[in-house]
């Protein structure tokens, strides 16, 4: 993959893959699917702007969004308060077609807050001070852009799907992550967790530039990521060579 070949806008690979994933179809235990690339388009693009133009040094990549972050804001890790009050991103959200009754949609009036994206979001702050000077280096995006939840309300990650509807979806997002990378020329691409880490390494297998490498998921299902998780993204992003602060 020639990792420096002019792409187009995050804006135009965005709208592309929201296109393509939203004419497959998933089968229960998936009752409700959210794609924030489309209702959320606003903040996303708002996102895509302003932090996203230029090269990028490292490339963060997550999983897909969170039903209280990315699914309410349309911004990777997106909780609101972070992306309101750090980002400095704040706008309309409109309602998806399909709505579940538990994991509503309200955009920028939900309450809830994630965890993830507080971490993650917090830990940029403290270690560059302004967004400006994080995106000068980093740049975030998340591998699939959608968000599963079963009838229950719980939501099912995408490595979960069946095989017959993960085959589609990943060759979706990879080539999305494929262009991405070509868009911000980073010289590092990082798994936030291991399915991200293992998606990076199969769309982009064939540019030996590149460093990939893996750092912990700020989940608070992850034992390790609630005893430190800011010092154990650190020390994950120094063993790629990577230092901050």
């Amino acid at each position: 993959m020639a990792r420096y070949t002019p792409c187009v806008s995050l804006e135009t690979i965005s709208r592309a893959l929201a296109k393509q994933v939203d004419a497959l179809s998933f089968a229960p235990p998936v009752d409700t699917v959210y794609d924030p690339l489309v209702y959320a388009r606003r903040p996303h693009e708002a996102y895509l702007a302003r932090y996203g133009t230029g090269r990028h040094e490292v490339l963060l990549v997550g999983m897909n969004p969170g039903p209280w972050g990315m699914a309410q804001t349309g911004v990777p890790f997106g909780d609101v308060a972070r992306v309101r009050h750090w980002l400095g991103i704040e706008e309309r959200v409109d309602e998806p077609p399909r709505m579940h009754p538990k994991r509503p949609i309200q955009g920028f009036a939900c309450a809830r807050s994630e965890v993830s994206g507080t971490r993650l979001w917090t830990w940029a702050e403290e270690r560059f001070g302004t967004p400006e000077a994080f995106f000068r280096r980093f740049f975030v995006w998340n591998y699939c852009p959608l968000a599963f939840l079963e009838a229950s309300g719980k939501n099912r990650t995408p490595n979960h799907l069946p095989a017959d509807e993960r085959a589609p979806l990943f060759a979706a997002c990879d080539d999305a992550l494929r262009r991405v990378v070509r868009t911000t020329r980073p010289s590092h691409v990082i798994g936030i967790g291991t399915f991200a880490e293992s998606r990076i390494r199969a769309a982009v297998k064939d540019d030996d530039g590149l460093v990939v490498g893996r750092v912990l998921h700020p989940s608070p299902a992850s034992p390790a990521a609630n005893r430190g998780w800011a010092p154990a993204m650190d020390a994950g992003l120094a063993a790629l060579g990577i230092e901050v602060g």
